[in-house]
């Protein structure tokens, strides 16, 4: 492993710490906030702003995000997402220990299923520690990128009361949007501050702040952890999968790998089913928070 894929590493561990704890602050100023009106975008993000909490949940995510930026840059991208993956772990103790959430048992071992099935998913690809591996051809990558953020903007729109799958939506805007990073970290070193100006920093920029306002009520309307649990595989599990979809990671070569590469999504399948409350429950928490 070279020493840049190493610290890229790092930087992705640091990412899942401040990504669950800026993700835990957002949820207690979006609960206070009020009613995220996916219809009325901007005034919607404005009155979430207005949250003091929310704000700091924001200016955590956004460090974290950067430190990320720099993960993706140095690290293969299915590496970099299964350390990312891996921190998972970190939010029910973050949430029980440090937020005072109360986490239930069927939350603690959601959680760290889906953990353990997406670290052992990136970790079954050669994800060869060698190169960054930002190569791509563009029309895989646009093909990607419409596939992803467009599911998530599908999932938006037929199932707009449902918490477990806008919190899975906003996963799919923040893939797209993750993807995009690491496509333009390969022009870095050739355009240096131009990558700001390129088609695919647009596509970070509205991918992010369309994944923002649809986690903000996917949190209004679900429960912390399983909301965020769900976000993060859904994200996480879409990321890893386009480091050989997209820039040609290589995949390893047995059928033991194939099995485990198997096992390992239908784990974390499993885990997202696990996690959320049973469905009358969601169902009775979303009639009371459009009541509010």
């Amino acid at each position: 492993m070279s020493v840049s894929v190493a610290v890229g590493l790092i930087l992705a561990l640091l990412t899942a710490f401040g990504s669950v704890a800026g993700f835990l602050y957002k949820f207690r100023g979006a609960r206070s906030a009020p009613q995220v009106e996916l219809r009325r975008p901007v005034r919607s993000t404005i009155l979430l702003f207005r949250s003091p909490v929310y704000s700091l949940g924001i200016a955590i995510g956004l460090s974290s995000w950067l430190v990320h930026v720099g993960a993706l840059a140095l690290a293969p991208i299915s590496l970099a997402q299964a350390t990312v993956a891996g921190g998972l772990v970190l939010l029910t103790v973050v949430a029980d220990q440090l937020f005072g959430i109360e986490v239930t048992r069927r939350e603690w071992i959601g959680v760290t299923l889906m953990a353990a099935g997406l670290a052992a998913l990136a970790a079954t690809l050669d994800g060869d520690a060698r190169s960054a591996h930002s190569h791509y051809a563009v029309g895989t990558l646009t093909v990607f990128l419409l596939a992803t953020a467009g599911g998530g903007l599908l999932v938006t729109a037929l199932f707009s009361r449902r918490a477990s799958a806008l919190a899975v939506a906003a996963g799919f805007e923040w893939a797209a949007a993750d993807t995009s990073i690491k496509a333009l970290s390969g022009h870095l070193g050739a355009l240096g501050a131009g990558v700001l100006v390129q088609p695919l920093a647009l596509v970070i920029f509205l991918a992010s702040m369309v994944g923002l306002l649809i986690s903000a009520r996917s949190l209004q309307l679900g429960e912390a952890v399983p909301m965020i649990a769900l976000t993060s595989a859904a994200a996480n599990l879409t990321t890893i999968a386009a480091g050989p979809l997209v820039f040609g990671e290589p995949l390893p070569a047995g059928q033991a790998a194939l099995v485990v590469r198997l096992l390992a999504f239908a784990l974390v399948i499993l885990a997202a089913a696990l996690t959320p409350p049973p469905v009358q429950a969601t169902i009775q928490q979303t009639r009371g928070s459009i009541g509010r």
